[in-house]
């Protein structure tokens, strides 16, 4: 028994331990980028030895890849709305608000992604193609068909999913000149919620699902 619970301790404290070095990589690989991040500040500011770290990630592109793996697994989690729904304004109005939301809760995370993606994707390119078109894919297939059922606006899809994304994003990247314009220190929540509603009265207004 006793075994069996120091096991679990080690596993729980190494579980614990990765996900701070996450944690301070994903924060400084926002701030500085790739290139401006060493292993060494990562450890550095969470009391670590560079060694040490070296146990958890034997590399700063292993490391790099398990950030945007935490962040797509994230991204993707709630973002099955539009494939499961059969009512297209629920299913959109939803899949908008969890995306609004996750540029709200994971703004370090979302601005990692993005300059990658913004690079040319060189260390996530596979994981792009291999994770994520397949949900777009799917996303766009039921699209089509409530097209066909005549339940919504026959549109480019493709675009009009590129403009929630990229319309969201925005939420996360540029959230400190967005607050310094509306003269606050940092936006609300409530700031975050009144821009997804109106980005989804926006689409909904382009299927024709608003008068």
């Amino acid at each position: 028994m006793s075994s069996s619970i120091d096991k679990k301790s080690v596993s729980q404290k190494r579980s614990e331990k990765q996900s701070a070095i996450l944690n301070a990589a994903e924060e400084q690989f926002a701030i500085h980028g790739f290139n401006g991040v060493s292993l060494e500040s990562i450890a550095s500011s969470i009391g670590m030895t560079r060694h040490s770290l070296l146990y958890y990630y034997s590399t700063k592109e292993q490391l790099y890849v398990a950030v945007l793996d935490r962040v797509l697994e994230l991204w993707l989690e709630d973002m099955n709305s539009i494939s499961v729904g059969d009512d297209p304004e629920q299913a959109l109005s939803q899949y908008i608000a969890v995306k609004m939301r996750f540029s709200h809760d994971q703004p370090s995370g979302s601005k990692v992604f993005t300059q990658e993606v913004s690079a040319g994707a060189p260390y996530y390119r596979g994981a792009i193609e291999q994770r994520v078109k397949p949900v777009l894919e799917r996303d766009l297939h039921t699209l089509k068909t409530w097209a066909e059922q005549g339940k919504i606006q026959n549109i480019d899809f493709m675009h009009m999913m590129f403009l929630i994304w990229s319309a969201t994003q925005a939420y996360a990247d540029l959230a400190p000149q967005f607050a310094l314009l509306m003269g606050k220190e940092k936006m609300a929540l409530d700031d975050y919620d009144n821009a997804a509603q109106l980005l989804t009265q926006w689409v909904l207004l382009s299927l024709k699902l608003t008068k």
